[in-house]
């Protein structure tokens, strides 16, 4: 088994973890035994990782954010090249980590809820 297939089958079964504990917690909620902000914290732990495609970058940037690459590239503290690689469906390039929670919260809230 190569490299690449252990880590998806890891990737796989931690997912399916994730997705038995949320189950779990919806459950104890409905019976009134777990916390809201305990319930709110799984919810966030749990949840799947957004996805960027370069065309939902692309969207985000353009309609939501209505900027240049140059301006949600400082908004974003990443490089111009960096968003244009996310843009390109061609480069492999997908954003991740707080990069990607930036732009889950520009899709979701606006991009006011991250600019200053």
């Amino acid at each position: 088994m190569s490299q690449k297939e252990k880590s998806k089958k890891s990737d796989s079964s931690e997912r399916r973890i994730l997705d038995e504990a949320l189950e779990m917690a919806v459950a104890l909620d409905a019976h009134g035994l777990i916390t809201k902000p305990d319930m709110i914290q799984m919810r966030v732990l749990c949840q799947k990782p957004p996805v960027f495609t370069a065309v939902k970058v692309a969207k985000i940037r353009k309609l939501e954010a209505h900027m240049s690459q140059s301006v949600f590239a400082r908004v974003l503290n990443v490089s111009v090249s960096t968003v244009q690689k996310w843009e390109s469906p061609d480069s492999g390039k997908r954003p991740s980590g707080a990069a990607a929670k930036l732009l889950q919260i520009i899709e979701k809230k606006g991009v006011k809820a991250v600019a200053v």
